[in-house]
């Protein structure tokens, strides 16, 4: 177990990653984390549920998990040691939640990314190639997306900079036409583009408060990834300047990608119009006269699904290494290429992944178990939230010397960690809704109980006993400062 976080493990054989990350590559990993597949397919399905409320549901749910960002940041730059929220957890909280933490949060991502690659493969790929078997492109893509990450970690930061490229041109190229079309009061099957479609059609709330119920259901599984830039701390230069940089810019995208872009939508389509099935990215560039607009959407969630299964592989792949170098994970998968990548972390992704081929080679990439697989993601992504904001709770009140030394402090520490708890209780309550949410919900605590199972047994290791010595004796000793600490400035 790493028992100094001011020094990376196993740096005497020189067995540690490299900051290659710069800040260009930093602004768009945080951009294409904060925006998914889910705003250029799912917006139609939030849209139809939700009516012009769901406006309210995406700046709503940026809103909150800004403050979790805002605490991943203070808690990151603390110690220069902390490569991930899963050190910090580990260290602050005790090891138990760093094995939680990083094996959940590798979960999360391994199940995105191979729902990733099915859409992909199923979807995207034969919208173009019909005859083609779907787990041809999908190896494809697999073994793409390994060469990317495997050279180096700049050969990711570079991916994931096109990538999001795109999905930005994309989004101000919807902006831009469809303010167009609103300024010049574009008519189509009897509606007139304008703003006021955002309330003649039923008001803000036209399905009643269960509808705005229902958007958070489905617009939550948007913003899973946010917390992304969080794990490329021990890969980024100057981490003390680019990574507040990144996290600052976050309701400016929020803003701009999520609001700015549905507004637009149900300014040109009134929102009553939107279906569930259809991109409403599609809608408005064919109502534009864009005859290609199906081939361009296509192309751009194709790269949407690319960055984001991208963005798995890499985040898996660091989780794997750091649980590897703290006995939560074989050591085998501690050791780094003489580029200084994981490679066998890397690969263990690749064959959990493979698991998408196993899916569609029997026909199972339309099952109605997607939308469970999904909530799944989101409730594991709301546990590694809360365990960064619990990481929070707890270092304000045993570090209190840090946190008013901090360069980059929490606004509103004592209160918004709480005000995000209750919220993330709403979205429980939301999840037992409907039905394929509610199985979602039973069948999650499974996943912990394998994790409980693993802890149970690796933590009777020597290595393990001694790092649960050595953080009650650390935690003892940082209550005691901290006790002498307020004394003398209070």
């Amino acid at each position: 177990m790493n028992t100094s976080p001011e020094v990376p493990p196993d740096a005497e054989d020189d067995q540690h990653l490299t900051r290659a990350l710069t800040n260009r590559h930093i602004q768009l990993i945080a951009i294409g984390g904060a925006i998914g597949t889910g705003l250029f397919m799912g917006s139609g399905k939030t849209i139809s549920v939700a009516g012009p409320s769901v406006i309210l549901v995406y700046m709503v749910i940026g809103f909150m998990l800004y403050f979790v960002m805002r605490a991943m940041g203070e808690l990151l730059l603390s110690r220069t040691g902390y490569r991930n929220f899963s050190d910090f957890a580990g260290d602050i909280l005790g090891p138990w939640a760093a094995h939680f933490t990083g094996w959940t949060y590798w979960f999360c991502w391994v199940v995105t990314a191979v729902a990733d690659v099915v859409v992909i493969a199923s979807v995207y790929i034969t919208f173009w190639a019909e005859d083609i078997p779907p787990w041809i492109p999908a190896i494809a893509v697999i073994l793409l997306l390994i060469g990317l990450n495997l050279p180096t970690v700049r050969a990711f930061g570079e991916t994931e900079f096109w990538f999001a490229m795109i999905k930005i041109i994309a989004i101000v190229a919807l902006i831009i036409v469809g303010a167009v079309l609103t300024i010049t009061g574009f008519e189509h099957d009897g509606a007139r583009a304008s703003l006021t479609n955002l309330w003649e059609f039923g008001g803000v709330f036209p399905t009643g408060f269960m509808g705005f119920v229902a958007g958070f259901q489905i617009a939550v599984f948007a913003f899973v990834g946010i917390e992304l830039v969080g794990t490329t701390a021990a890969e980024t230069k100057n981490p003390e300047k680019n990574l507040p940089r990144a996290i600052n810019s976050i309701p400016l995208r929020i803003l701009l990608f999520y609001v700015g872009s549905l507004i637009v939508l149900m300014s040109v389509v009134p929102w009553d119009r939107f279906s569930k099935d259809e991109s409403p990215f599609v809608m408005l560039f064919t109502l534009a006269g864009f005859g290609a607009a199906a081939h361009l959407v296509n192309a751009v969630v194709l790269t949407s699904a690319m960055s984001s299964a991208n963005s798995g592989i890499y985040s898996t792949s660091r989780m794997v290494y750091g649980l590897a170098t703290e006995g939560d994970a074989p050591r085998v998968f501690a050791k780094l290429s003489r580029r200084k990548v994981p490679q066998n972390a890397l690969f263990l992704t690749a064959v959990m992944l493979l698991s998408s081929v196993v899916l569609l080679a029997f026909d199972l990439d339309k099952s109605a178990g997607f939308t469970v697989v999904t909530t799944v993601s989101s409730l594991c992504f709301m546990f590694v939230w809360s365990i960064i904001l619990a990481s929070y709770l707890v270092y304000r009140a045993r570090r209190p010397q840090a946190h008013a030394e901090s360069t980059f402090a929490m606004p509103l520490g004592s209160l918004m960690p709480w005000v995000v708890f209750a919220f993330f209780a709403f979205l429980l309550w939301a999840f037992t809704r409907e039905t394929d949410t509610l199985q979602a919900m039973i069948v999650t605590p499974i996943w912990f109980l394998v994790v409980g199972v693993a802890y149970a047994i690796i933590r009777r290791t020597p290595e393990h006993r001694r790092a649960r010595a050595e953080f009650a004796e650390r935690a003892a000793a940082e209550r005691a400062e901290a006790a002498e600490w307020r004394l003398t400035h209070t």
